[in-house]
């Protein structure tokens, strides 16, 4: 069974909906092992996260530390009031980038 472009698009936005996607694991794994850290420490969902996750977990990013870019979905409303989810760049940081928040 063939599956077309725009089912697999769906079906990779329901992975990410549904917190099961692991479309951005290869971006992530190659970003970080260019950047030195070994496959072994990298967990995403466990220790990479975006700037404002490290941020809500007490951490900060380091001064002139780079991340990983990554395509992720958000959640917007719609002018009908509908919610939708539309694609959205971001950039997330290995826990080996970050420090404990001191403030």
């Amino acid at each position: 069974m063939k599956i077309n472009r725009d089912e697999m698009r769906q079906e990779s936005l329901n992975r990410a909906v549904n917190g099961q996607s692991l479309a951005n694991y290869g971006a992530i794994f190659e970003g970080f092992a260019a950047k030195g850290i070994p496959e072994s420490e990298i967990h995403p969902r466990e220790n990479v996260f975006t700037f404002n996750a490290w941020k809500a977990k007490g951490r900060f990013v380091k001064k002139g530390e780079h991340g990983v870019k990554v395509l992720t979905f958000i959640e917007t409303e719609t002018k009908t009031g509908e919610i939708s989810k539309r694609p959205w760049s971001s950039t997330v940081f290995h826990i080996s980038q970050t420090e404990v928040s001191t403030a």
